[in-house]
C-alpha cells in the first residue's frame, strides 16, 4: 500500500480562461424528450427553426441561419458574397486562424492590416492603404466583442464598392444604443463553440438582412439544394442538428444571468487591477454594454518587471490557465507567413498586442475563491 500523500497547492483544480455554461440536467430533458418522440433529429427540425426565431428576437436582427459550427458558418458567408476567385479580402492578424482559413479555403487571397491600439480591431486607416484593384471584400473581426468602428468601414466599402464581412464570433450579447452591430455590414457571422458566451455545444450562424440571401445560405449549407431534386450550385453539409438546436434554446432562457455573472466577474477584476503599473486592461468602447466573453489584460515588462510569458509561466504554477489570445498572429503561421501583408515590420501594433496580451479566466460559474487566486498571482509579481 502506498503511503497517504499530503495534498499540496498543485493539486487543487485547475482554473482554465473558460469553462461552458451548463444548466441544470434536469432542464434539458424536456426537450431531448421531445426530440425522441418528433423521430426529428436533424435537417431544420422544430427545435432548430424554433432557436432561429428566438435568436433573431434576442440579437434584434431581421434573419439568422444556423449551422453545425461557427467555421462552416464563415466559409458559407464569403461563398454567399460570391467573390471572383483570386480576389483579395482586407483582414486582420489579430485572430483565430479560422478567420483566415476561411478565406483561402474559398480560394481568396487574405491581405493583412494593422490593428488600432485600444481594442485590437483593424484599423480603418490600414484597411484603406491595404486595397488594391483586386480587393473585393474587407473582413474585420469584433475583437473580445468591442465592436469595430463599423461607420468608418461603411465609409470605405462604399467608397471602393467592397463588400464586408463581419467575424463575429465574440459578440454575442453586445449592445450599443444605436443599430446593433450584428446588422452592420453585409453578413456576421456568430460562433456558438461550447467556449463563448452562447453556446450550442458546437455552433455558429450567419445573421443577413434579407429573406433571398437567408434562402441562398440556407441552401449553401445544404449542398446546394433548391428543391427536392435540384441542386444550383455547391454547398456544404453546415446544418446544426436538433440537440445542438434544443441545447441552444436552454441555454437561451439563461443567456441574461449568464451575462449578468460575467460582467460582476469583470468588475471585480477591473476594481482589483486598476493602477497596477504595467497591467492595462482592454475596455469595453465607450457606450457599449459589454458580454465579456473574455477578459483581456496587457502586460509591459518595463513597468510590471516580467513579461507576459513570464506572467503566462507563473499562472501555470499555480494551476491557473490563462490563455494568450491571439498568439502568435495569423500572419506567422506557415500558409501565410510568405504574403507580402504578412511582413511584421507591417503590423507593429497587432504584434504589440500578440506579445502583450493574456485573456483572465472568466465565466458565468467561476467562484470567489479562484477569482482572488487569480488576482493574488498578478499582485504577487
Amino acid at each position: 500500500m502506498r503511503p497517504e500523500q499530503k495534498k499540496s497547492p498543485s493539486d487543487r483544480k485547475p482554473i482554465p480562461v473558460t469553462r461552458p455554461f451548463l444548466p441544470p440536467l434536469a432542464e434539458f430533458i424536456p426537450y431531448l424528450e421531445r426530440i425522441w418522440e418528433s423521430r426529428w433529429v436533424t435537417n431544420g427540425g422544430p427545435q432548430h427553426q424554433e432557436l432561429e426565431r428566438a435568436l433573431c428576437r434576442y440579437l434584434n436582427v431581421p434573419f439568422i441561419s444556423l449551422f453545425n459550427n461557427g467555421t462552416n458558418a464563415l466559409l458559407t458567408a464569403l461563398q454567399a458574397l460570391d467573390l471572383p476567385e483570386g480576389s483579395e479580402v482586407v483582414t486582420t492578424p489579430f485572430s483565430f486562424v479560422a478567420t483566415a482559413h476561411a478565406i483561402k479555403w474559398n480560394r481568396l487571397t487574405p491581405v493583412f492590416s494593422d490593428v488600432e491600439p485600444t481594442h485590437g480591431n483593424l484599423d480603418p486607416a490600414t484597411i484603406e492603404a491595404a486595397i488594391t484593384p483586386r480587393t473585393r471584400a474587407i473582413l474585420p473581426v469584433h475583437v473580445y466583442g468591442n465592436p469595430c468602428d463599423t461607420a468608418a468601414i461603411a465609409d470605405i466599402a462604399e467608397r471602393h464598392d467592397l463588400k464586408v464581412l463581419y467575424d463575429a464570433a465574440h459578440l454575442f450579447g453586445v449592445t450599443r444604443p444605436a443599430r446593433p452591430p450584428l446588422r452592420d455590414g453585409d453578413l456576421s457571422v456568430l460562433s456558438f463553440h461550447a467556449t463563448k458566451v452562447f453556446g450550442t455545444f458546437e455552433g455558429g450562424a450567419i445573421v443577413c438582412s434579407s429573406e433571398a440571401m437567408k434562402k441562398r445560405i440556407d441552401s449553401l449549407k445544404n449542398f446546394g439544394f433548391t428543391g427536392e431534386t435540384t441542386v444550383a450550385e455547391v454547398g456544404m453539409n453546415g446544418k446544426m442538428n436538433e440537440v445542438q438546436a434544443a441545447f441552444g434554446l436552454l441555454a437561451l432562457t439563461h443567456i441574461d444571468e449568464a451575462l449578468a455573472r460575467r460582467r460582476a466577474v469583470a468588475e471585480r477584476y477591473t476594481a482589483a487591477l486598476a493602477g497596477i503599473p504595467g497591467i492595462g486592461i482592454v475596455r469595453p468602447s465607450v457606450g457599449v454594454t459589454p458580454a465579456w466573453p473574455y477578459f483581456p489584460i496587457t502586460v509591459e515588462a518595463a513597468h510590471l518587471g516580467k513579461s507576459r510569458d513570464d506572467l503566462f509561466e507563473e499562472f501555470k504554477r499555480h494551476d491557473i490557465l490563462p490563455r494568450r489570445y491571439f498568439y502568435p498572429l495569423i500572419s506567422s503561421f506557415a500558409p501565410y507567413r510568405d504574403l507580402p501583408s504578412a511582413a511584421p515590420e507591417k503590423l507593429p501594433v497587432a504584434a504589440r498586442f500578440a506579445e502583450q496580451v493574456l485573456c483572465l479566466p472568466i465565466f458565468p460559474d467561476i467562484t470567489g475563491e479562484e477569482i482572488e487566486r487569480t488576482i493574488t498571482v498578478i499582485k504577487a509579481t
